[in-house]
């Protein structure tokens, strides 16, 4: 679907090369129809030099005759970028942003196209490990559809949105999920260093134990609730951590978290600052 494309990169960052290296990978594609554009002519020159595609400091130049267009530059830079792209992009082109907090309407009307899909990848999938959540700009055809699905496969899992809201959802969600993780292994590293451990073992621990408990519960066909129940004995130490962490309010802090997050990325996405306040705050 996406051999005889010629894919340009409006931006060279972390996701772009992501996809450059899963495209490559999968062979999706050859480098010498891959062009990535960023004014960093070192970030230019890496990316020649370790995938073999082109690269230029001038985002037109890039995308000027392209059949796909992958918008990732960041998302202050993106109402700079727009303008000098509008009416230079091929009308039948696809364009995939994955620029964080920019909504159709903003990138339609700011390139003046109509095929546009919208995307929210998540940081594994810059080894292939992601899940993307996108959806298409209102009359996008399937053919188009279908090489935004080949694109975000390379990185990993895709799900189309039923709304666009559901992006910022995600933004809320598996975007910023990572984070989320990283974070409650941080807090149980240090736990176990408190307990004794060297950070070394805790860290071994720690690690082993979250790439174990999603392997399983991907190899279960239950519920995560059964899961968890099934290793929390009556009266035992599970049982006694888990009473704090409910005490302590972990569920509603999880929940509250990706709440504002959520909020957020609607401002953000609505070029606000900030809500006043979250519900319930005081």
């Amino acid at each position: 679907m996406l051999q005889d494309s010629r894919i340009a990169f409006i931006g060279s960052g972390a996701m772009a090369e992501a996809i450059i290296s899963g495209l490559l990978n999968k062979g999706m594609t050859q480098a010498g129809r891959l062009i990535a554009s960023g004014p960093r002519e070192e970030r230019g020159r890496a990316l020649q030099e370790k995938y073999g595609v082109a690269w230029t400091t001038d985002n037109v130049a890039a995308a000027q005759g392209a059949d796909v267009v992958v918008l990732g530059v960041k998302p202050q830079v993106l109402p700079k970028a727009m303008p000098a792209l509008r009416g230079r992009i091929k009308p039948d082109a696809l364009v995939l942003s994955i620029v964080a907090g920019a909504q159709i309407e903003t990138i339609t009307s700011g390139l003046a196209h109509v095929n546009v899909v919208r995307s929210m990848p998540n940081t594994p999938a810059q080894i292939g490990q992601g899940i993307t959540v996108w959806i298409a700009a209102p009359g996008v055809h399937d053919a188009h559809k279908a090489q935004a699905r080949a694109l975000l496969g390379a990185l990993g899992q895709e799900v189309e949105a039923d709304t666009e809201d559901q992006l910022d959802m995600a933004t809320a969600l598996s975007g910023n999920g990572p984070a989320y993780v990283f974070l409650f292994m941080e807090a149980l590293v240090d736990a176990g260093v408190h307990l004794g451990f060297s950070r070394r073992v805790a860290e071994q621990l720690v690690v082993q134990t979250v790439k174990g408990s999603v392997d399983y519960y991907e190899h279960s066909a239950s519920h995560v609730a059964r899961l968890r129940n099934q290793v929390t004995s009556p009266g035992g130490t599970t049982a006694e951590a888990l009473y704090f962490l409910e005490k302590a309010g972990f569920r509603t802090a999880i929940s509250r978290a990706v709440w504002a997050a959520y909020q957020r990325s609607v401002e953000l996405g609505q070029g606000r600052k900030r809500f006043q306040k979250l519900d319930g705050d005081r």
